[in-house]
């Protein structure tokens, strides 16, 4: 799955990885994954997508990290990494480098550009697209996310509750 097409259907139906699945393919480098590090675009690619996803379940699971849904946050780190690895197609490489620049770590990052996504999925289900081309609407919203403005909604959000 290439640019465009990353972008509005980035969501697969993850099969379990069996064990044959879990030893990787031996010619495979990508034996772990950690989101504060870079992710080799040609290693996480060549991945399958239930293979990433078991990936990042593992980071999370051996770093003792809650959350209401494992799967659902892995899913998220896997679509935005796929879009990182894309490279130049779409912003969400530079928008990751923008965004530490501005002094999120890198797992930080992931999470700002993946609620960028979740928000933008969830307004196309429940609104449809509200431009011609929704992916020049994501384009724009991850061209305007801030680490300033991530981190300022999750203190909004919490003084709601």
């Amino acid at each position: 799955m290439r640019g465009a097409e990353a972008l509005v259907a980035p969501f697969a139906v993850i099969a379990k990885p069996s064990a044959e699945h879990r030893i990787f393919d031996m010619w495979s480098s990508m034996e772990y994954y950690d989101p504060d590090k870079a992710v080799d675009p040609q290693q996480w690619m060549a991945l399958d997508e239930g293979e990433r996803q078991y990936l990042v379940e593992q980071y999370h699971r051996k770093k003792r990290i809650k959350m209401p849904n494992s799967r659902m946050h892995a899913m998220f780190h896997v679509v935005v990494e796929d879009q990182i690895a894309l490279g130049d197609d779409i912003p969400a490489q530079k928008t990751l480098a923008r965004l530490m620049q501005e002094g999120l770590s890198r797992h930080d990052a992931v999470h700002a550009i993946g609620s960028v996504v979740a928000s933008h999925m969830f307004n196309l289900i429940k609104h449809g697209s509200t431009s011609k081309d929704p992916n020049a609407d994501y384009c724009r919203q991850l061209e305007e996310l801030t680490a300033e403005g991530w981190l300022n909604s999750w203190h909004d959000e919490s003084q709601d509750e």
